[in-house]
């Protein structure tokens, strides 16, 4: 049996480039853009939003990775949800996807990529939306993905910026999809690695359609860059505080034992160097920072929302199956830290 983890360095979005280095080399690129562009890299947000009309504009992302599970069907079926992710994190609904294919044919049989596009294609078809082409090269490394095009209203588009003082922070994903990934490939804790890949595997569609119905402020998902730097993101382009209750984070079975084990992804700490913004209580146990720092594949949506609405979008979002909406924490006004961590 193929074990497609055995052809790779790392997994996920923990193969992505570092976001210290990433943001030096974009501080270099001249931007190409007009005023039509309604959202772009420069503000931090998940996709690019362009307007066609006073009621339409596109959403425009693209994601791949290398594989996080053996099984070829998963895998297809994780990076398809983490690519359609995006469009949903912009308030979006998807239209089409093209597959971004790297692949080593020759030392894996063709089979295995079929497995690949055949789970990616279920959760297209999940989501609504359909395939219509894509783009392939042969690779040492496997990789897929896809580039998604989805339509918003441009008046009502979800942003990192935009957060209120007052607001409350639901999740609704649980949080160690990096560090569940290493103890998948080291063949530990199986119930938290099952309950990681069945996270990954499912699509923000339903948690986005009922956040619909609520007063969203801000929003973004929560993949490479970890809980903490998404965080940063959205605190920064918001100018407030987030701040962050431990305890309240909801984690998959087994995280914090196989953080303690050391089952943390490289990425985590290049997260940890490149987002200096935190201030952590001192007095949490040194393996928080590891969840903190975690980068996640395929994760959550974050929403920023007014208080009095928080328990209302969680309890809807448990009652259609987003088993892992929780209340994380609340905006605050600006206090010279981006993000403030306490138990």
């Amino acid at each position: 049996m193929v074990r497609l983890t055995d052809y790779v360095t790392s997994g996920g979005c923990a193969c992505k480039i570092g976001p210290h280095i990433l943001e030096r080399v974009l501080k270099s690129v001249t931007s190409v853009t007009n005023e039509r562009v309604l959202a772009d890299m420069t503000g931090a947000d998940d996709a690019g939003v362009y307007k066609i009309s006073d009621t339409l504009a596109l959403v425009q992302t693209l994601d791949f990775f290398t594989p996080v599970v053996n099984d070829p069907v998963l895998f297809g079926k994780i990076a398809a949800a983490n690519a359609l992710s995006d469009v949903y994190a912009m308030g979006g609904t998807p239209l089409t996807a093209m597959n971004i294919v790297g692949f080593p044919i020759s030392l894996v049989e063709q089979g295995v990529l079929t497995d690949v596009l055949n789970g990616a294609a279920s959760i297209v078809a999940e989501s609504g939306a359909a395939i219509v082409g894509g783009h392939s090269i042969e690779n040492k490394e496997p990789i897929f993905g896809m580039s998604v095009t989805g339509q918003v209203d441009p008046n009502h588009i979800w942003k990192n910026k935009g957060a209120q003082v007052g607001d409350v922070l639901v999740l609704t994903k649980r949080i160690g999809t990096g560090i569940m990934n290493n103890a998948l490939k080291a063949d530990l804790f199986p119930t938290g690695t099952a309950q990681a890949v069945a996270s990954m595997s499912t699509l923000n569609r339903v948690a986005a359609e009922v956040a619909h119905n609520f007063t969203i402020h801000a929003c973004t998902d929560v993949t490479g860059f970890s809980l903490m730097g998404h965080s940063v993101e959205m605190a920064s382009a918001s100018n407030v505080t987030i701040h962050i209750k431990t305890y309240d984070i909801p984690l998959f079975d087994d995280v914090i034992e196989a953080a303690q084990m050391g089952l943390v992804p490289a990425a985590s700490y290049g997260n940890r160097k490149a987002i200096t913004d935190v201030q952590v209580d001192a007095n949490l146990d040194g393996v928080w920072t590891d969840i903190f720092f975690d980068p996640q594949t395929s994760g959550g949506l974050l929403f920023s929302v007014p208080a009095t609405e928080g328990a209302d979008l969680v309890k809807a979002l448990l009652d259609v199956g987003v088993e892992g909406a929780t209340i994380v924490g609340a905006v605050e006004s600006f206090s010279g830290l981006a993000v403030r961590v306490t138990k």
